[in-house]
């Protein structure tokens, strides 16, 4: 870690001559060459920080992760403390600054835990993190010693782009802030989340419970990729989520499928065609009523829409596709709700394979839900589209009375950690100045988008907090966040420290 004087001592040298706070709005060039001077002391303290296992299963993980970050902010100034919705949940972080003559707060969210790490295909062990090139290639490099830090090589750790990636360029930014003498325009607080990777089944208690304490004027979510463009983004809210496991039910026992494969039901099959019954191969939701509750797309969400770059057709070819579903342009695809089967599973394959008949099969399906829409409601109408088709739900596994019963049963397991979308006003006085700043910084018109792809539970945050939110990514879109070998490119973080100290130094509305 940076000590502290190394690190005031550093940048007042290098800040000698430049253009100070009072001189220019956006603080860009001074924590650029601060950042320059102290790039290889950012990366340490990055690995540091992406070397701390952080599954929000594991709490006592999860707890180490909360009081190394308590105790950074605290030598900063920060005064923290650790919110718990209840006791044995996961802690979420909060910190706070005052800034003098500062009439607006602004609360900073991230979430630093992470996604499991079971997924196959790690190139390195996903906490000790690794600098690589890009995938695919992903060569090692030996950063510590090169001469220069290359902007597009990549740290693949878990959580380097979602959010740890996020909470860095934060307290970097705040450094270079500090260390160039340049004061903070409003009042900090910061809220870093401890399980939202599990759907965040606390974290609404928890803020009801600490209401007065982590409100501000303006939420800034740090969450989610850059636009696939590069160029910065920002977004005005989330989709909601609802996910289901379906599992279906074939014989007591595995059957040979010579001699039974005419007979007997495959759950495999019955599994496929469930699937197959909610959604068509073009991602249209089949189950009656789903698109009834979607607010319409408002004017100036569609405005913000069409000034986004065209970026598909190379899309396709990173990706290897064909062909895409739904609308032709992705973010247009964000405005509808849909369904995406996680995973499907039926009998054996490889070594285990077998010439049989399973015994059960099952199915795992999320919706994501735009404004309007209520996992509640997504429920109701997807059992009852099921049971029309013939299902007969539980909850448990059928015993045999049920099974002799009813000819087709699937139990259903709807997820925890469900919530709605949530969509702030694009063009409120503090998403206007959010936009203005950012704008600054990246010396070019910034993107926007309505609300982004992903889904999170901040929409009970909003509402209950009553304020506008933004969401100011930093990660690369191709990130692999979720899955294995997740990264961040390198760049991103640098432009990220600068986004966020103008967020700090050069805002007002």
């Amino acid at each position: 870690m940076i000590s502290w004087g190394t690190r005031v001592a550093g940048a007042l040298a290098l800040a000698l001559g430049m253009v100070g706070s009072s001189d220019a709005a956006s603080p860009k060039a001074s924590v650029q060459a601060w950042r320059k001077a102290h790039e290889k002391e950012i990366l340490t303290d990055f690995t540091t920080l992406l070397s701390m296992p952080n599954v929000a299963t594991t709490l006592s993980d999860v707890d180490k992760n909360a009081a190394y970050l308590c105790d950074l902010l605290e030598k900063r100034g920060f005064k923290t403390q650790l919110l718990r919705a209840e006791p044995g949940t996961p802690a979420s972080v909060f910190a706070e600054l005052q800034s003098p003559g500062a009439t607006r707060t602004v609360v900073f969210y991230a979430h630093y835990d992470g996604q499991p790490i079971s997924q196959k295909g790690w190139i390195s062990t996903p906490f000790t993190p690794s600098m690589r090139t890009a995938l695919p290639e992903a060569k090692p490099v030996e950063w510590a010693s090169a001469a220069a830090i290359d902007p597009n090589w990549r740290l693949f750790a878990r959580s380097a782009g979602d959010d740890k990636g996020s909470i860095q360029a934060v307290i970097s930014a705040f450094d270079a802030l500090k260390a160039s003498g340049i004061k903070p325009t409003v009042n900090i607080k910061l809220l870093y989340e401890g399980e939202e990777e599990q759907g965040s089944p606390h974290f609404a208690r928890l803020v009801a419970k600490n209401l007065e304490t982590v409100r501000g004027d303006l939420l800034i979510m740090g969450d989610g990729p850059m636009h696939q463009s590069g160029k910065q983004e920002i977004n005005f809210g989330n989709r909601g989520i609802a996910g289901f496991k379906a599992t279906v039910f074939g014989p007591l026992k595995p059957l040979h499928d010579g001699h039974y494969g005419s007979w007997a039901p495959s759950p495999t099959v019955m599994i496929a065609s469930l699937v197959m019954s909610l959604r068509d191969e073009n991602g249209h939701i089949l189950v009656p009523g789903i698109y009834d509750d979607v607010a319409p797309v408002s004017p100036a969400d569609r405005s913000a829409l069409a000034a986004l770059p065209g970026v598909e057709t190379d899309l396709k070819t990173a990706m290897g596709l064909g062909r895409n579903i739904g609308p032709p342009r992705l973010a247009d695809g964000y405005m509808s709700p849909t369904l995406n089967v996680r995973a499907i599973h039926g009998g054996d394959d490889g070594p285990s394979a077998a010439n049989a008949i399973a015994t059960e099969a099952n199915a795992s399906l999320d919706f994501r839900l735009v404004p309007g829409e209520t996992p509640k409601h997504v429920h109701e109408l997807t059992e009852a589209f099921l049971i029309k088709q013939g299902w007969f739900i539980v909850r448990d596994t059928p015993d045999l009375t049920t099974r002799l019963g009813h000819p087709k049963i699937v139990r259903i397991n709807w997820d925890a950690g469900e919530s709605i979308a949530t969509e702030s006003p694009i063009d409120s006085p503090a998403a206007k100045a959010v936009a203005a700043s950012i704008s600054r910084t990246a010396g070019y018109p910034v993107l926007k988008l309505p609300f982004m792809g992903g889904s999170s539970g901040m929409a009970e945050i909003v509402n209950q907090m009553k304020v506008p939110m933004v969401g100011v990514a930093i990660a690369n879109y191709d990130d692999n966040q979720h899955a294995q070998n997740e990264n961040l490119r390198i760049g991103n973080l640098w432009d990220g420290i600068e986004v966020y100290a103008g967020l700090l130094a050069d805002l007002t509305w």
